[in-house]
């Protein structure tokens, strides 16, 4: 297979497909004010094939921040594109559509991948999919889009997740997640006084939490905001580690991005050698793949602003474009399997 990227920083659709023809998948990265114009007209430009975008930035080895962006597979993959509606109360009611699709593409762990929008609510709809998707090991990668909307075949919808099958018709696929966090100290935190749907977390070992961060820390209220791109909070799951970014403060307490409930362990995070850890990523990536034809990444928006703000990101950029053709999204959550994680890069790699 093939992934071409095309891009406008002016908004020009026209321009960004320049040269993308007979597309077997297609995803649309726009702003909120042209999206829904970018969605039809794509529709209108490649009728019938499938696709699915949403709201935010773009990149191959530049950035889109502000236009618009296109990504498509062809030469030699199966994909279809569908949607779950009403994500944030009951995704499950349209499951039947993720198990026929699953069925159209004959997906099988070693070759087929999904790759999710979702409009929020994301731990219960990866949940949902998951549910489908594990009965054949089937790795998922996506990630959240802005604005509360996402696009399926020319449609855009509110409230959903807007998902691909993809099959890799020559070759493996495979999904990997980077995380360039370690645990700082012996800090563990047990949660309470939490809102699940308002992402609020009150206390840590009975304290309020905002006071608890900034005595570990040493910062001021309205440095809380930026340094948690350097010390965001963890959650042990298993072997594994899912960030937890803050969103907002909130009186006392400190709002994420992602769900924390009443007895949660956490940890506090410190920002690893992330040049480092990301060719440790890259080797790895190497060592299962010796011929690679497309990666295709998604790195949160913290991620991105952290490197930029440490002149990385374009480094970074160069450096993943030597594994092959590469080229992805800038998500506000990144989904790998059924995992919602913050400040991560979730990819995955087709042979």
């Amino acid at each position: 297979m093939r992934q071409f990227f095309g891009m406008s920083q002016s908004g020009n659709l026209q321009e960004a497909v320049r040269g993308l023809s007979n597309p077997q998948l297609i995803m649309l990265l726009s702003t909120s004010e042209q999206f829904e114009a970018h969605v039809k007209n794509l529709e209108a430009l490649y009728p019938g094939v499938p696709s699915i975008g949403c709201i935010g930035m773009s990149y191959d080895n530049r950035v889109v921040e502000k236009g618009v962006g296109v990504i498509a597979f062809y030469d030699g993959v199966t994909a279809v594109t569908n949607v779950l509606e009403e994500a944030s109360t009951m995704p499950v009611k349209y499951i039947k559509r993720l198990e026929d699709d699953v069925n159209k593409v004959n997906a099988a762990q070693r070759d087929t991948v999904c790759i999710d929008f979702c409009s929020g609510n994301d731990a219960c709809v990866l949940t949902t999919i998951h549910s489908v998707l594990k009965r054949r090991n089937i790795s998922l990668v996506g990630g959240t889009g802005d604005g509360g909307k996402v696009s399926a075949n020319g449609k855009v919808y509110k409230d959903a997740v807007a998902y691909a099958m993809v099959k890799n018709n020559h070759g493996k696929v495979k999904a990997y997640k980077e995380n360039i966090y370690r645990q700082k100290g012996n800090y563990r935190f047990v949660a309470s006084k939490t809102n699940k749907s308002e992402y609020k977390l009150g206390e840590l070992n009975g304290k309020p939490a905002k006071q608890v961060y900034q005595d570990i820390l040493h910062v001021s209220e309205e440095q809380i905001l930026t340094q948690t791109f350097k010390n965001p909070f963890g959650k042990l799951n298993g072997d594994d580690t899912c960030i937890i970014s803050i969103k907002e403060v909130c009186g006392n307490s400190l709002t994420c991005f992602r769900q924390v409930n009443d007895s949660d362990v956490l940890i506090l995070l410190e920002l690893g050698d992330y040049k480092n850890i990301v060719k440790s990523t890259m080797q790895k990536i190497r060592q299962d793949f010796p011929k690679i034809s497309a990666v295709f990444s998604v790195n949160c928006l913290f991620r991105y602003l952290l490197f930029t703000e440490n002149h990385y990101m374009q480094d970074y950029l160069d450096e993943m474009r030597k594994l092959g053709n590469h080229a992805g999204v800038v998500g506000y959550g990144e989904h790998y399997n059924n995992q919602f994680v913050n400040q991560s890069m979730t990819c995955v790699v087709f042979e």
